[in-house]
């Protein structure tokens, strides 16, 4: 086996039995995304320097005798976590240049468990997208099709994973930017609790929506990843401080007894009928290995969409307010007073979609709107968090598909945003009502992946990734890699 199509969990075990260095495969993973990566666009930076003196470290401390699951292990980040003295653009122009001062948390504790950064990975423009569309430095390509979208806004992250070019990667996810690229390109992607994983020095979109997650080949190594990412931070005051499980030890528990919702709102128009087939045939497999379904309800699931795209671009109207030309990033070529320095700079900074939003956001938040609009969001939010505090009353886990379409063509969906935000149907709820979700690779459609989802109760990230590890020990749609990569 080639070293590129290695998980991290056979990284561990090889560097461990010295079958090669961290050295060696980080400059065997250098070469394969140099020679690769044109083709998908999936890399803004590759931190060639950077990876190797943190590889050369990793092999100096196995010499020593630390023996650390991820020590040594490549990974690569999305754009929007700060990286010290790397360029850290979220995929704008507006931060084009602009070198992060210090490490995002995220970015600290994955280093200190030993991994290898081989660079950061493109996105939809401050994660505002579900196609990868978006970026300043242009589109991501499907390894799966290079004609279609990888989805968004992590699809850097997802293509490269998917290519092998790198075994896992971060993502953040605000209505589904990790789970729904997940299900596009067939990997496993993990949306954690909101304020599981710190949010210090990830540059924001939407404050009460973002969460940072991993993406991996399957569910073993996003367990492994979410392990050192996850925990209480105290520079974040959205963070929670309650212990950490084991997510690696809950793997191997058995299914019997778990109980499944199905809810009735997720098949109805609107979903292609075979992607519903493929959720179907995951509840048999499930049912095998002992766990038991019965139909559910979120009857408020309706209005999800509406509230999320008046809540998330209100808080990224606010947000991205900093991003004025003064204090870093872009600025406006000789402007003649301050109004103009503000106007030109944010006017040739920003791309459609996130001035889109911010107009959105500023409109809903604007006197005589803020009412009508914002407030009857978060009251609609708290419905749907109601519905799934109801529901997991009756279940353990819910299920059902992650997208309700396969990875479109690349601009079919440009001239109407609203066809694109609705492939956000099944994911955007987990974020209004932050609860954890996880898509996981479960076959193939037309030759094109199809992911589906499961959603457990807060801080059950454990029982997401046993079930999904369960299933992943009995299918093998997670190990098929796209042609040619």
């Amino acid at each position: 086996m080639s070293m590129h199509e290695l998980t991290l969990r056979q990284i561990a075990s090889g560097l461990a039995n010295k079958d090669f260095s961290a050295t060696e495969l980080t400059q065997s993973l250098l070469a394969r995304i140099q020679t690769v990566d044109p083709q998908l666009n999936s890399f803004i930076t590759v931190t060639e320097e950077l990876a190797l003196s943190q590889a050369k470290s990793a092999d100096e401390r196995r010499a020593a005798g630390e023996n650390g699951a991820l020590l040594g292990a490549p990974i690569a980040h999305k754009d929007l976590f700060c990286t010290q003295n790397v360029l850290t653009s979220c995929a704008s122009k507006i931060l084009s240049g602009f070198k992060a001062p210090y490490n995002a948390t995220v970015v600290e504790k994955l280093a200190s468990a030993g991994t290898v950064t081989l660079g950061k990975l493109n996105m939809d423009e401050f994660a505002m997208g579900s196609a990868n569309e978006s970026s300043h430095y242009g589109a991501v390509k499907n390894p799966w099709d290079l004609t279609r979208v990888p989805g968004g806004s992590s699809g850097g992250s997802a293509a490269a994973v998917a290519a092998r070019l790198i075994p896992a990667a971060t993502g953040t996810d605000t209505g589904g930017s990790i789970r729904q690229p997940a299900a596009l390109t067939n990997l496993t992607g993990l949306k954690p609790t909101y304020g599981r994983v710190s949010r210090w020095g990830m540059i924001a979109y939407a404050s009460s929506l973002d969460q940072g997650g991993p993406l991996a080949r399957n569910a073993e190594d996003c367990a492994l990843l979410l392990q050192a990412m996850a925990g209480f931070d105290p520079k974040d005051s959205t963070s929670v401080d309650q212990p950490l499980d084991d997510y690696l030890a809950a793997l191997d528990k058995p299914l019997a007894g778990l109980r499944i919702g199905l809810p009735k709102e997720y098949f109805g128009a609107g979903l292609d009928a075979r992607i519903g087939e493929k959720v179907l045939a995951v509840v048999e497999e499930l049912k095998k290995l002992g766990a038991t379904v019965k139909e559910i309800s979120l009857p408020n699931m309706q209005h999800a969409i509406p509230a999320y795209y008046v809540i998330a671009p209100a808080e990224a109207s606010s947000n991205l307010s900093r991003f004025d030309g003064v204090r870093f990033g872009y600025r406006c070529e000789n402007p003649v007073n301050l109004e103009d320095l503000y106007k030109r700079s944010r006017g040739e900074g920003f791309g459609a979609e996130v001035k889109r939003r911010i107009m959105v956001g500023t409109y809903a938040l604007s006197a005589g709107y803020y009412d009508a609009y914002y407030i009857k969001a978060q009251q609609i939010r708290r419905l749907i968090k109601n519905d799934f505090v109801a529901a997991f009353n009756e279940v353990d886990l819910i299920i059902g598909p992650t997208t309700p379409n396969l990875a479109w063509k690349l601009g079919e969906k440009n001239a109407d945003p609203v066809s694109a935000y609705l492939e956000d149907i099944y994911t955007i709820t987990a974020n209004l009502a932050g609860i954890p979700g996880l898509s996981m690779p479960a076959g193939f459609v037309d030759g094109l992946p199809v992911g589906v989802q499961l959603l457990a109760p807060y801080f059950q990230e454990g029982r997401l990734l046993n079930v999904a590890h369960q299933y992943q020990q009995v299918t093998d749609w997670h190990t098929q890699a796209p042609t040619g990569f």
